[in-house]
């Protein structure tokens, strides 16, 4: 029988919480990546890859101006605990996550581009992990990664430029 002390865990589960926090975000990268040269319909890249620009500008630029005028907290959750991060961060109060707006950004264009279920779902699964992750490490607030998630969202309005994808064709079907 092995015994292992509170130490060891606690170290093992840091570890654990890092590679959710910030190592799951590299898959996230390289999966979107591939799915966007690869899985993108070859007649409309360069549309589909504008549409990808302007989302995650969009995306960015909003997320800066929202954090630069509201804040729910000036500290991070590990700051207002006295304890150590425990996943990479930046020095700002962390509304909304920079590493969840990516993320997010990244698996809302592979999902309006190509429509690759398996892959989108994929992508879903490693940005809830790397959400979860960054609560556990302490570095954000739920708030934060949900902010990032809303953000991420409002960015994705510009994939509905795409032809035969507006919103009022959405509503008028349904109709």
């Amino acid at each position: 029988m092995v015994i292992v002390t509170h130490e060891e865990y606690t170290d093992g589960m840091d570890a654990v919480i890092r590679i959710f926090a910030d190592g799951a975000v590299f898959p996230v990268v390289l999966i979107g990546a591939y799915a966007l040269l690869y899985k993108v319909p070859q007649g409309g890249k360069y549309e589909a890859y504008c549409r990808v620009l302007m989302a995650g500008l969009t995306a960015y630029l909003l997320a800066k101006f929202i954090g630069s005028i509201y804040q729910p907290s000036l500290e991070r959750p590990f700051e207002m605990q006295g304890v150590l991060p425990g996943a990479s961060y930046l020095d700002n109060p962390g509304f909304p996550s920079d590493h969840m707006l990516f993320v997010a950004a990244i698996t809302l264009a592979v999902w309006f581009e190509t429509r690759h279920k398996i892959l989108t779902a994929s992508l879903v699964v490693l940005s809830l992990t790397v959400g979860l992750g960054r609560v556990l490490a302490l570095v954000h607030a739920p708030i934060d990664i949900i902010g990032g998630i809303v953000i991420a969202c409002i960015g994705a309005l510009w994939y509905f430029t795409a032809p035969g994808r507006s919103l009022s064709m959405r509503t008028q079907k349904r109709l």
